[in-house]
């Protein structure tokens, strides 16, 4: 009955949990977006304090770094993402001649019975009629209605991340406190510093496959003669953090600006071609650099961005894989093992 009890209160914390974090993620979707960071950055201020700097410094110097990298590939999207709004309108018009094809398909099809004569023109008129035509765009009085939104999150965030790189080994040892009996605090608090140390390793190599994905992304769309290929291989690189989504993400957005770029057939060469480079990442490249000890299990990443994407947005998606390969290295002993070896190399 005890076991019951404490399975059920396990149960109902999770709930609440996940409730709150869905209800409040204005502020708990940037701060998880900023401890993911946070880990990803440890050694880049434990570098900077061991070359004599201060440990608010080290982590202001992070924290402006983060920035800088975020504003600089935002400026860089800007072409693509004036681009694709510059091509909305040819590429609707070619959407409307699909759908005209498609509508008399569909009243071929209609004198074969009159009753499903009667059903598919009443669906074809309500999703084909003038409501579809009106797609209402943002404005400026749109933009500046978010603005105060979108600067509170970014303040949260970097408040977060400063605050996290700035106190982080006390935040280390106050869950050492609380989660382990007091002889075990000290290998807890140094299964901690292994955990971020090993996923920034993780994440270094992931950049750098990422960054060849990019390369070859670029070359490919350079050689079909896509504009702005070195743009497409900058998003490539960037998206291709978020596993599954942002691939998917770029092959639709490839495909919407290759409508209004080439005619016939072409248009399918640039999605199809990144989605060809991806797969060959995904199933080659990957593995060979980083290895099959490090991978996390396919159906874990994909129930864990999907849960993400549910409750923070986009966010989820990115912190999603942090995460869970921060608390897998942390719940096994690859970390106390790296303890062991390098007390042995000391004491030797």
């Amino acid at each position: 009955m005890d076991k019951a009890t404490q399975v059920a209160t396990i149960f109902i914390g999770l709930v609440a949990l996940i409730t709150a974090m869905f209800f409040t993620k204005a502020i708990s979707a940037p701060m998880a977006l900023a401890l993911a960071t946070g880990i990803l950055l440890a050694p880049l201020s434990d570098r900077l304090e061991r070359m004599g700097m201060p440990t608010a410094a080290a982590a202001l110097t992070s924290l402006l770094a983060t920035l800088v990298c975020i504003g600089a590939l935002l400026l860089v999207f800007q072409p693509i993402i004036v681009a694709l709004v510059e091509a909305a309108p040819k590429v609707w018009a070619d959407l409307q001649e699909l759908i005209a094809v498609i509508r008399s398909i569909t009243r071929g099809m209609s004198d074969l019975s009159k009753e499903v004569a009667g059903t598919l023109s009443t669906t074809a008129d309500a999703q084909t009629g003038d409501d579809v035509a009106e797609m209402p765009m943002p404005d400026m009085a749109d933009a500046l209605w978010l603005a105060p939104a979108i600067a509170a999150q970014v303040l949260t965030f970097a408040g977060t991340l400063f605050f996290f790189l700035l106190s982080r080994e006390s935040i280390y040892e106050f869950v050492a406190r609380r989660l382990s009996a007091p002889e075990n605090r000290a290998i807890i608090a140094v299964r901690l510093r292994n955990a971020e140390r090993s996923v920034s390793r993780y994440f270094l190599t992931v950049t750098a496959v990422n960054a060849i994905l990019g390369l070859a992304t670029a070359g490919l769309l350079a050689l079909i003669g896509m504009p702005n290929a070195a743009l497409w291989g900058t998003l490539a690189f960037t998206l291709n953090f978020i596993l599954y989504l942002g691939p998917a993400v770029l092959a639709v957005a490839l495909l919407f600006s290759a409508v209004a770029v080439f005619d016939g057939a072409l248009v399918l060469a640039p999605p199809l071609g990144f989605l060809a480079l991806n797969m060959i990442e995904g199933q080659f490249l990957t593995p060979a650099i980083v290895g099959r000890r490090s991978a996390i299990n396919p159906l874990l990443v994909f129930v864990s961005i999907v849960f993400g994407i549910w409750i923070w947005g986009p966010i989820g998606g990115i912190v999603a894989i942090p995460l869970i390969l921060w608390v897998r290295i942390l719940g096994t002993g690859g970390a106390d093992q790296q303890t062991s070896s390098t007390s042995k190399r000391t004491a030797g």
